[in-house]
C-alpha cells in the first residue's frame, strides 16, 4: 500500500482541493461545510498556480480560492501550527478578500458574499464542537445583519467520531488520517471521497511532487522552529526583566519599611540620608 502524503500539509491540501480535473472534491467539501439550502454545483478556481518560491517561502499562504456559480467567493486555508493570531489573521484576510472584490464598482451592493474556511490542526476556540460558524448578528435579539460575512473554523483534533451520515466528519477524518480503517470501509460509498484518495495517491507516487512535498515540509518546519525560538527568547527576556523589576520593587519596599520605623526618631532629611529615599516619599509616610 502506498504511504500517502499528509493532506494537512498546505501544499498537498491545495493540490487536492484545488484540483482542476476533479472539482467535485472541492464542491463536496464546501457543501459539507457550508450546508446551504442551495448546494453548490459549480466552482471556478482562482489561484491555481504554485511556484517554487511559494513552496520554499515558509510564510507564504497556499490556500484555495474559489468562486461559486452564484458569485460567492470562498477562501479555504489549512493551518497546522497555532501561531496565536488565527482569529485576527482570518478577519484580516477576509477583509482583504472582500475589499479586493470592489474593483472600482459603482455599487457596494455588488460586493459578493465572502466566506473564509479555516481548517486547523489544533484547538483554538472555547467551543465543544469541532466545526463552528460565525456570522454578523444583533447582540440583543440574534437577528442576522447580513450573510455577506461568514467564517468557519474546523478544528481537526476535536472531531472524535466518524459519522457516515455526516460528510464533513468524513472529510475531517480523511484530513486527519487517510489510512483510517473505518474511513476506508465507508469510502466506496462516496465517490467524491474516493476520488480524493485516488488524487492523493497519484500525488504521493509522483517523484516531482515528492520533492515539492519535502521542500514545503522543510519550509514549514523552519517556520515553526523560528516561531518557537522567538517565543522562547521572549519568555526568557520576560523572566529576566521580571526578576530585575521584582528586585527593584523588593528593595524599594524594604527601604519604605525601614523609613516607617525611623519616623518617630529622625527627621525626614536624616531618614533620606540613611535610606536614599527622596524626602517627598518620606513625607508621604507621615500622612
Amino acid at each position: 500500500m502506498t504511504t500517502l502524503f499528509d493532506p494537512k500539509i498546505d501544499y498537498v491540501f491545495k493540490n487536492l482541493f484545488g484540483c482542476k480535473n476533479k472539482p467535485n472534491i472541492l464542491i463536496s467539501f464546501l457543501n459539507a461545510c457550508i450546508k446551504s439550502d442551495k448546494p453548490i454545483t459549480k466552482v471556478t478556481l482562482r489561484n491555481t498556480e504554485i511556484t517554487k518560491e511559494y513552496i520554499e517561502e515558509s510564510f507564504s499562504r497556499l490556500d484555495v480560492l474559489a468562486e461559486t456559480e452564484d458569485g460567492e467567493v470562498i477562501n479555504i486555508e489549512m493551518q497546522r501550527a497555532d501561531e496565536k493570531n488565527m482569529i485576527k489573521r482570518s478577519l484580516y484576510y477576509w477583509s482583504k478578500l472582500y475589499a479586493s472584490e470592489y474593483k472600482g464598482k459603482s455599487r457596494y451592493s455588488s460586493l459578493p458574499r465572502t466566506i473564509c474556511i479555516n481548517v486547523l490542526d489544533f484547538e483554538l476556540l472555547k467551543e465543544e464542537n469541532y466545526h463552528n460558524v460565525y456570522l454578523l448578528k444583533n447582540k440583543t435579539n440574534n437577528n442576522l445583519l447580513t450573510d455577506t460575512i461568514e467564517m468557519h473554523f474546523i478544528e481537526i483534533p476535536k472531531m472524535k467520531e466518524i459519522k457516515d451520515d455526516d460528510m464533513l466528519s468524513l472529510w475531517t477524518a480523511f484530513l486527519e488520517d487517510p489510512h483510517d480503517e473505518k474511513l476506508l470501509k465507508l469510502e466506496n460509498r462516496y465517490e467524491d471521497l474516493h476520488d480524493a484518495r485516488i488524487e492523493l495517491t497519484r500525488i504521493s507516487r509522483d517523484p516531482k511532487e515528492a520533492e515539492r512535498y519535502r521542500m514545503r515540509e522543510n519550509a514549514l518546519n523552519e517556520r515553526k522552529n523560528a516561531l518557537l525560538e522567538t517565543f522562547d527568547k521572549g519568555v526568557k527576556e520576560g523572566i529576566k526583566e521580571g526578576i530585575k523589576e521584582g528586585i527593584k520593587e523588593g528593595i524599594m519596599q524594604e527601604k519604605l519599611n525601614i523609613a516607617k520605623n525611623l519616623l518617630q526618631f529622625l527627621s525626614d532629611e536624616d531618614i533620606s540620608k540613611n535610606t536614599g529615599l527622596d524626602v517627598n516619599e518620606i513625607s508621604k509616610l507621615r500622612k
